[in-house]
């Protein structure tokens, strides 16, 4: 008789920055390119940041929060500045972005991996010379057809926002507290 028993692997992480990526400016509020400032807009909705490393800077209990406000593609800039300031290791900063690979209202939580064309964390891994930090990576689908230029600087329609949100509820239990061990389970 075979048991199939999962394999349960406990990954504990200690985050003490959390970088929202994003475009400034109203008429990228609602694009997929800034999932990561929504889902911080969602988890701090009523924020008080001041402006700091070429960002929106703000503490909440022992991490520090970044929505750098440089434009996706020099957000290296701001996540460099305020690590070097803070005297972080990229294994403490986790980056929170848009991802075409993954389907919409899915999210995976990873340590490094390739940059699939993502020049936001690109400039991340120049500026901190590894790609060695933690990714919360918020699916946003890939156009079936298109530019996805267009696609990514496009804002939800009415149905997708309510998936995101939806998948943002679920991701609350993963980054709401980072100032304490987080616990991530992975069936493989």
């Amino acid at each position: 008789m075979t048991v199939h028993c999962p394999l349960r692997i406990l990954i504990t992480i200690m985050i003490k920055m959390l970088a929202f990526l994003g475009n400034p400016g109203k008429e990228y509020t609602t694009t997929r390119h800034n999932a990561g400032f929504m889902l911080c807009d969602y988890l701090y909705p009523s924020a008080s940041y001041q402006m700091k490393f070429h960002s929106q800077f703000m503490k909440a209990g022992n991490a520090y929060v970044l929505k750098p406000m440089t434009f996706m593609n020099l957000s290296g800039t701001a996540v460099s500045e305020a690590a070097s300031f803070y005297h972080l290791s990229p294994e403490e900063i986790l980056v929170i972005h848009d991802d075409l690979e993954l389907p919409l209202g899915k999210a995976k939580l990873q340590k490094g991996g390739g940059l699939q064309g993502h020049n936001g964390l690109r400039s991340i891994k120049e500026r901190l010379g590894t790609g060695e930090f933690y990714r919360l990576r918020i699916g946003i689908g890939r156009p079936e057809h298109g530019d996805v230029r267009l696609y990514v600087t496009s804002p939800f329609r009415k149905d997708e926002m309510i998936i995101i949100n939806q998948l943002f509820q679920k991701l609350v239990p993963i980054i709401s507290a980072p100032d304490r061990q987080t616990e991530v389970s992975i069936d493989a």
